[in-house]
């Protein structure tokens, strides 16, 4: 059992430096994002972490700001003056004794507004993180295109029932356009079990087909079995593939499209989720992704910086989920707050913070089972 064990896992000390690079790269400009934007309306910042627990090294700066690195390197956060904790939960006893000039540089005593910015600006610093290094990489190395065009299709499968041939173009999928085949996976892998019109040219004739994509075990592009929706069609071997390459605002805007697929096909597989049309193998926890930055890494530079940005953007659209501890659920304590005309009661907000603080964690330790027994198989 042990050697089964080791052969699984023994690879994450190799993976760690990856995937730290990653995490810290990520992180750091999530929490930047909050103490850029409360510097900038003068809240004072007590603490800027990476990581949790105990302070490995730390500094502090001028303002009084203490930089420091816990040995738990799976985060960060910045404590803001008031703030009672790390979540961010306001501290209502100590701010009854605070003075005026104190409360000017407190957090919970700012405009709603004020408020409201800082806490979105960490997940908006991580999609200006994505477009940054997306377009960095568009203006650098170009984009590969592969035309549409159906190689071969495999038996049995729900193309070959919807009658799809090979040399089949594909021109549409529900209404949008195709002109890569690299588009198809980014709309099946979130489409199981829901019907799509496919539109198709075949020769000089152009009609529409439909068909349901079907949950097939498969390998993945980093070699792990995974349960994906999959609709059974091969790229065309004999068209060639070509190099589009982009100035700056070609490679902004298809940065820009590159995010928006990432968050698109994200909130996709979550719903296909809560659907119950695929199981949760695809959720991924600290070991998951230890793994797949060193299988990134042993690819080049490059891919794992690719890598930081979909990470990034992952990030900041799970803090966005209207979570008590994670952005999202502040911006929704602040939204009632908007509509009531005042905070709400310190017992409502204390039962959130629990919540969601358990519902996280219960997250956390499904994801890390999830790496054990899915895409590690352990059990």
């Amino acid at each position: 059992m042990m050697d089964a064990v080791w052969n699984t896992i023994g690879w994450i000390p190799l993976g760690l430096p990856a995937f730290l690079f990653v995490i810290t790269v990520v992180v750091f400009f999530h929490e930047l994002g909050h103490f850029s934007m409360a510097r900038a309306f003068g809240v004072r910042v007590e603490t800027f972490s990476l990581g949790f627990g105990r302070e490995l090294i730390g500094r502090t700066d001028r303002h009084g700001t203490r930089w420091k690195i816990g040995w738990l390197p799976i985060g960060g956060y910045v404590k803001f003056f008031g703030d009672a904790d790390a979540s961010s939960r306001p501290d209502r006893e100590a701010g009854t004794g605070m003075s005026a000039a104190e409360r000017a540089q407190s957090l919970p005593f700012k405009p709603l507004y004020q408020r409201a910015l800082v806490v979105a600006a960490g997940p908006v610093a991580n999609f200006i993180l994505a477009i940054i290094v997306f377009t960095l990489m568009f203006m650098s190395f170009g984009r590969v295109v592969v035309p549409p065009v159906i190689g071969a299709v495999v038996p049995g499968s729900a193309a070959q029932a919807a009658g799809i041939q090979a040399g089949d173009v594909v021109r549409a999928i529900d209404g949008r356009p195709i002109n890569d085949f690299g588009q198809l996976p980014e709309i099946i892998t979130v489409s199981a079990g829901q019907d799509l019109a496919i539109t198709l040219a075949r020769g000089s004739r152009e009609f529409t087909v439909h068909a349901t994509p079907r949950i097939t075990r498969r390998k993945d592009p980093l070699g792990d079995l995974s349960s994906t929706p999959t609709l059974g069609v091969q790229s065309s071997t004999n068209v060639k593939p070509t190099l589009v390459r982009y100035g700056p605002i070609g490679a902004f805007g298809q940065a820009c499209g590159q995010t928006w697929s990432i968050v698109a096909s994200s909130l996709g597989a979550m719903k296909q989720m809560v659907l119950g049309r695929t199981d949760t193998s695809q959720m991924m926890g600290t070991l998951g992704m230890a793994r797949v930055s060193r299988k990134v890494a042993e690819q080049g530079i490059f891919p794992l910086i690719s890598l930081i940005a979909v990470i990034s953007v992952s990030l900041g659209l799970v803090n966005l989920f209207p979570i008590p501890v994670l952005d999202g659920g502040h911006l929704l304590y602040y939204g009632c707050e908007a509509v009531l005309g005042h905070p709400l009661g310190e017992r409502a907000q204390e039962v959130g913070f629990r919540f969601g603080l358990a519902l996280v964690l219960g997250l956390m330790i499904f994801s890390v089972w999830n790496d054990l027994a899915h895409h590690l198989n352990l059990f």
